[in-house]
């Protein structure tokens, strides 16, 4: 048996953070090796607890020189997007992030970093999600003339908006259509009225919701709704995890969500 990819959480004290600790927990295949926090964290310095958790995790703002990291998984947000990345390169490990609202600043850091590691980042780590995504690329491109609006809909506490999934589901429109996305992308209607061609967005932000996007396309006297909701974080956790063990031990490049359930081992 081989002995198991060792992950360390960075961002692990947030909501997906979380999620991650617990979706590692009590595996064979997979291994924490370490639980980062931003520092001055309420939670530093304090153990990791839950089933299945090994002993002796705690929550750092600095990765020990000591630990052996083969993978680090990142869901610490635009803010810490760029101090998780440098640590991977600094540690020469995969990366795996979840974080959205990037800047292209950020995309090109990612790009250039895959020169040396292998990094996988993804908008949303449902595989119900990627398949959303090809069915709404195959509509998109049959029906080139349909009016396109996406509307995405999260917990109260999310601060991008529109979520990532969004909008790597309007580029995904863009792209099957021979489209620009910035010159077709329309974040609101106040001041004009839709024009042919955009691809129009809409936000709702309420309670604890956990991710919901539906894509409308539409022309006159029909229409056509695909749709995903998720109801359980843990989806999203499952798949960062099952991400992070594909790559581990990946030459360096740029990899998707997709290659994980496509390519398998």
């Amino acid at each position: 048996m081989s002995d198991p990819v060792s992950i360390a959480v960075f961002g692990a004290s947030g909501r997906m953070g979380q999620g991650v600790l617990r979706a590692l927990a009590g595996r064979d295949d997979v291994r924490v090796a370490a639980a980062l926090v931003r520092g001055r964290a309420a939670v530093e310095g304090q153990a990791v607890v839950g089933d299945g958790m090994p002993a002796g995790i705690h929550y750092r703002s600095v990765l020990p020189d000591h630990a052996s990291v083969s993978v680090l998984v990142d869901f610490s947000g635009a803010a810490g997007f760029d101090g998780a990345l440098t640590l991977a390169l600094e540690r020469g490990c995969a990366f795996v992030s979840g974080s959205t609202g990037l800047s292209s600043t950020q995309f090109a850091a990612l790009d250039r970093a895959a020169e040396s590691i292998p990094t996988l980042w993804s908008a949303n780590f449902s595989l119900g999600v990627a398949l959303l995504s090809r069915l709404v690329a195959a509509a998109a491109k049959a029906l080139p003339d349909w009016d396109c609006e996406i509307v995405e809909a999260h917990h109260e506490c999310k601060r991008d908006a529109p979520s990532g999934t969004a909008l790597a589901l309007g580029r995904e429109v863009a792209a099957a259509r021979g489209q620009v996305f910035d010159d077709v992308a329309r974040f609101a209607y106040a001041d004009e009225p839709r024009r042919n061609g955009d691809i129009g967005f809409a936000v709702v932000r309420a309670a604890d919701i956990v991710g919901e996007h539906a894509v409308l396309l539409a022309t006159a006297g029909e229409r056509i709704e695909i749709a995903h909701r998720a109801v359980d974080r843990m989806i999203f956790a499952r798949g960062a995890v099952a991400a992070a063990g594909w790559i581990a031990g990946r030459p360096p490049g740029r990899y998707a969500l997709a290659d994980v359930f496509e390519r398998g081992r």
